[in-house]
């Protein structure tokens, strides 16, 4: 899918201030590039943090030039069938743990972002008067890919459990 904010080709000048939809839509991309896997958790939550701080059209081109615009991410081909069974062959090896281990830790980042943002929000709600829910548009994007990249894991081969 083509990135709508840099596919624009109207887009103003690097030095002009950015708009919170042009910060969405820099979100939007930046997660789409996590669920491809072209970024890390840690990359991704640093990239999004700039982007949301970002002030300028610049400052938010910088946080998407080493990513491809519009090119999909190659799926890897399925396995072959085992012979008989119809069946994809099982191979048992430490994938299932470093699987498991992987959305263990990126929704442990997650937990921990959301504890921070919002303990931010509550003590600046306290001290100066009650704010909107800000974090919202940190943990909300986030979570809602590692909630979907979960989700997505299909059925384990051998007796229909997940695969991490």
């Amino acid at each position: 899918m083509p990135d709508p904010y840099r596919s624009d080709p109207h887009r103003p000048d690097p030095h002009l201030r950015a708009a919170d939809t042009d910060r969405q839509a820099v979100a939007a991309a930046l997660g789409r590039h996590m669920s491809d896997g072209r970024l890390t958790v840690e990359e991704y939550d640093e990239r999004l943090a700039a982007a949301y701080a970002a002030r300028t059209y610049g400052e938010l081109d910088a946080l998407l030039t080493d990513l491809p615009t519009d090119r999909p991410a190659v799926r890897p081909a399925r396995p072959a069938l085992t012979a008989g069974t119809g069946q994809a062959p099982v191979h048992r090896s430490g994938a299932c743990a470093g699987r498991r281990q992987s959305v263990r830790g990126a929704w442990a980042s997650w937990v921990t972002t959301a504890v921070l943002v919002t303990t931010i929000w509550l003590l600046t709600s306290v001290a100066g008067g009650a704010h909107p829910f800000w974090p919202i548009w940190v943990i909300g994007p986030w979570g809602a890919v590692l909630l979907a990249r979960t989700l997505s894991r299909g059925p384990h081969p051998a007796g229909g459990r997940r695969r991490w």
